[in-house]
């Protein structure tokens, strides 16, 4: 439900903007507002998991996020959808680091990968069908059935989630309520700077705050927020210890990155599948089927690999994969190519997806403590959803930027083009597609930054290493 309905809104973006008659910025934050709201929180919820236990913080999570759902589609203004989402993405944080503690918690180093690999699918049938999906509910019932789609299914999971999901030890934990405080503030002010530094021309936005300077604030928040977990007596939110182990930092680096560049491909994408294409959303949404078809089928046979071979070999070709297809997607981004030339591409991502989203988190869990199982969980998707975030306001500004460059005339905060599923005149799509393309840029840059993380990675003790071939002399 969390990751679909990510990819789902992705979709819906250009219809909501103009069905609730407001600009690209603003319906932007109908996604950076979920994924922020997701993100500030998962380092304590994690922890919840660990002292409540990751059942009932599930549960938890899951009733707040379904009826987020329902207040999603009933709402009739981008302010109030906002508002939803932000409840939406807190069920989001609750949930998510309990799925990655129970599989911690529950299977042994040696076989974790394999756990890993199905939990890796279901992100890869999550692309495939939140898209699909997402478009079909939209051509045929309205946006707002893709939230009003997660009731029957957030009732479906609670019943199943009682029955079958085992209770887990709890362990005592302390908050720091002081470090909670702090990296909520810092997240906030980088992400409002980045999301909102082009409409402001990266200037003042009152009369004594400008852009540069709330950056700059979040960031020092940020340094503080360190520091003070550094020096706590009691319990700190994110115990630095546990970047002591190597591949658990890289890992998180990794994981930044790839969040990164997934969320900030997808905007610009359908922004030019749906307006200088011309297509629906369910046929633009198609695009990504052998993507999340490959990712999903590939990806169990990827997490046996990753019990038995060195986690760098995987995850490196996985970056390097997946950096080649957005910037091969990039150079196709035309308004003449064919269909097949996007389909390639799209392809070659979704193989890059098996081979990083179960390894990177089988390699950050493999050596965690399974008294710390909600701590690592909760660390690791936070960088992953900082990433997503940073990511979709990254995107944003970039996207204005390159419509400003490339279409000096162009309104963009009204949108470019007319209703959804008709082209842009021939006199706007060239260069309307080109600022799509050039935005694809960023992501594919960013996972670079990945891909130097993984070969840094150490051999974990559960693989050994390969036997010497050379004769000792003694």
């Amino acid at each position: 439900m969390i990751l679909v309905d990510s990819t789902i809104v992705s979709v819906a973006t250009p219809v909501i903007r103009e069905d609730l008659d407001t600009t690209y910025n603003a319906v932007l934050w109908v996604t950076s507002a979920y994924l922020l709201a997701y993100a500030v929180p998962l380092l304590i919820t994690g922890r919840l998991g660990d002292r409540f236990g990751p059942k009932t913080l599930y549960l938890s999570g899951l009733t707040l996020f379904t009826l987020a759902s329902l207040w999603c589609g009933l709402t009739g203004s981008v302010e109030m959808l906002i508002v939803a989402r932000i409840f939406q993405g807190l069920g989001a944080s609750l949930m998510t680091p309990q799925t990655m503690a129970v599989i911690t918690r529950t299977f042994p180093a040696t076989n974790r990968g394999q756990a890993m690999a199905l939990w890796g699918a279901t992100a890869g049938v999550a692309t495939l069908v939140g898209p699909i999906l997402g478009g079909i509910l939209i051509d045929t019932a309205g946006w707002q059935w893709i939230f009003f789609i997660n009731v029957p299914i957030g009732i479906l999971a609670f019943y199943l989630c009682w029955k079958l999901v085992p209770s887990l030890e709890t362990h005592s934990h302390s908050f720091d309520l002081v470090g909670v405080a702090l990296s909520a503030i810092a997240m906030f002010c980088i992400v409002f700077g980045v999301q909102e530094g082009e409409k402001y021309d990266w200037g003042h936005m009152t009369g004594i705050i400008s852009v540069p300077a709330l950056i700059v604030f979040g960031l020092i928040v940020l340094a503080v927020f360190i520091y003070w977990q550094s020096r706590i007596k009691t319990e700190p939110l994110v115990p630095l210890s546990i970047f002591k182990d190597r591949n658990f930092s890289l890992a998180n680096v990794a994981i930044t990155t790839v969040g990164f560049a997934i969320t900030a491909m997808a905007f610009p994408f359908f922004l030019y599948a749906q307006e200088v294409r011309g297509l629906s959303a369910t046929k633009g949404a198609l695009f990504l089927v052998p993507m999340a078809v490959l990712s999903g089928v590939l990806a169990p046979w990827v997490g046996k690999m990753v019990d038995r071979i060195h986690p760098r070999t995987i995850t490196a070709f996985g970056l390097a994969t997946g950096s080649a297809s957005m910037f091969w997607l990039s150079y196709e981004m035309t308004p003449d190519s064919k269909a097949w030339q996007i389909l390639l591409p799209m392809a070659l991502l979704g193989v890059a997806n098996a081979f990083m989203w179960s390894p990177l988190g089988a390699t950050a869990t493999r050596n965690l403590p399974l008294a710390q199982a909600g701590a690592g969980a909760g660390i690791y998707n936070t960088t992953r959803q900082v990433g997503a975030v940073l990511g979709s306001a990254g995107v944003a500004a970039l996207i204005q930027a390159r419509l400003t460059a490339n279409l000096p005339g162009l309104n963009t905060g009204g949108g470019a083009g007319g209703q959804t599923g008709q082209k842009l005149p021939p006199a706007i799509a060239d260069q309307f597609s080109s600022a799509m393309a050039q935005s694809v840029l960023l992501p594919a840059s960013v996972l670079l930054i990945g891909l130097i993380a993984a070969l840094a990675f150490a051999r974990p003790d559960h693989v050994a290493p390969r036997r010497s071939t050379k004769i000792d002399a003694t």
